[in-house]
């Protein structure tokens, strides 16, 4: 089957879209990589919390789907809407990478004791829980892709920046980690790639379905319930994270203020064969804790 993959144009990118390539031609079918740019790629200068709107990294490969110029197109799968547009499915999501996150520093660690360091961050999720644990440190925005944001780093006064282990890892940089936040809740669905294609396309679909790893995504399904429920979007200060431990679902999330001071943090765990409402559980119990309120003016900031 000759299968035409649509992707950004990041290095990122092109590495998740080139290792669903060889997944796909190990199972016997021509793939072929078609670039296009996306509307969070052609605004590199604005905050992304400000620029507002779902799909920023996913809408123009989504509509060359529904126009049929592309076959599938590879996304992380935590910059993927939880509503998708009506023609489209998540047909296969692949093995976790690492779901954590990481800092590259400039100067070593000592920052992490200084009062006046400065974080660079555009994630309201990693801002809210940076100055949650931080709540002197200062945060500056940063764009652009993994590279980029190590190279702004480097030229500006800054001590810090925060960054997804998956793709510093994916992009052979993981020695640029010098430290991995594990008390820092990810994105929902953080370090998973997921592939895209037109609901009709069953045979696409059918072989798809040959690469999906099950326990991935049942685990960032319950995360994107979360988000989904809480009707968090890509700017709220939230995280998720779902793991399977002695056939065991635990759940953790997290919902903050932007400014640190307030925290929500949720635990659950269920059975395997009880887990799949687990998200939605959890954000039941958000809500009674009083995530909507800083989900709220955390919109209310953007807005403002």
């Amino acid at each position: 089957m000759e299968i035409i993959i649509g992707t950004r144009k990041s290095k990122l990118a092109l590495w998740q879209a080139n290792h669903v390539a060889s997944k796909l031609r190990q199972l016997g079918h021509n793939c072929q990589l078609t670039l296009i740019e996306s509307e969070g790629d052609k605004i590199i200068d604005t905050p992304l919390p400000l620029i507002g709107g779902k799909g920023l990294f996913t809408k123009a490969l989504d509509e060359a789907i529904l126009n049929q110029s592309i076959h599938i197109a590879v996304h992380s799968y935590k910059d993927v809407p939880t509503e998708l547009d009506e023609g489209l499915i998540v047909a296969a999501i692949l093995e976790r990478e690492k779901h954590t996150d990481a800092i590259v520093v400039k100067n070593g660690l000592d920052f992490l004791t200084h009062e006046n360091a400065v974080i660079a961050t555009s994630s309201n999720r990693r801002k809210a829980l940076w100055l949650n644990k931080f709540p002197n440190h200062r945060i500056v925005d940063i764009r652009g892709n993994v590279p980029t944001r190590i190279q702004k780093l480097n030229k500006q006064p800054w001590d810090a920046t925060i960054l997804a282990s998956a793709g510093l890892i994916r992009l052979n940089l993981q020695h640029e980690i010098a430290q991995e936040l594990h008390w820092m809740t990810p994105a929902p669905a953080q370090g998973a790639i997921a592939v895209m294609c037109h609901s009709s396309q069953s045979n696409i679909i059918q072989e798809l379905s040959k690469i999906n790893d099950s326990n991935t995504a049942l685990c960032t399904n319950i995360e994107r319930d979360f988000l989904n429920a809480l009707n968090g979007g890509c700017s709220a200060p939230l995280g998720a994270y779902t793991q399977i431990k002695n056939n065991k679902v635990q759940f953790e999330g997290v919902v903050a203020s932007i400014d640190g001071k307030e925290k929500i943090e949720i635990r659950l765990e269920a059975s395997l064969n009880t887990a799949s409402n687990l998200g939605l559980e959890a954000a039941n119990t958000a809500v009674k804790k009083g995530a909507k309120r800083l989900i709220d003016s955390a919109n209310n900031y953007k807005n403002a």
